[in-house]
């Protein structure tokens, strides 16, 4: 079993819906082109950087590599990840300014809601 977290590139001010709604799409397969924007590059470079996702020996992903789009980066975690893996995402997250979005319980967490 598995949790996924996903981090955004929005508008500071999205809404909760704003941000299910873009990630149903996404669920759906609807992708804008392009490369990663600069927040998300710089995420998913820190994230890999502490937590690789191509050598995946001892990873907290349940799946790999993770799934990096122009707009969000989405993280499958195993379910008995440490709680370290979930605050360095929230910390990385609020540090390159992307909200967190839990899909599980629909929150989102814009970066100054988050610990550091």
């Amino acid at each position: 079993m598995s949790f996924d977290l996903v981090v955004w590139a929005m508008d500071p001010d999205a809404s909760a819906d704003d941000v299910g709604a873009a990630f149903e799409l996404c669920r759906q397969g609807e992708h804008v082109d392009g490369a990663p924007h600069r927040k998300i590059a710089e995420f998913y470079a820190a994230m890999t950087a502490v937590y690789p996702d191509r050598d995946t020996n001892g990873s907290p992903w349940a799946v790999t590599p993770l799934h990096v789009a122009t707009d969000h980066v989405e993280m499958k975690l195993d379910e008995e990840c440490p709680d370290e893996v979930l605050l360095t995402v929230e910390e990385l997250a609020g540090k390159h300014g992307l909200m967190l979005f839990d899909p599980q319980g629909g929150t989102v967490y814009p970066p100054g809601a988050m610990s550091s």
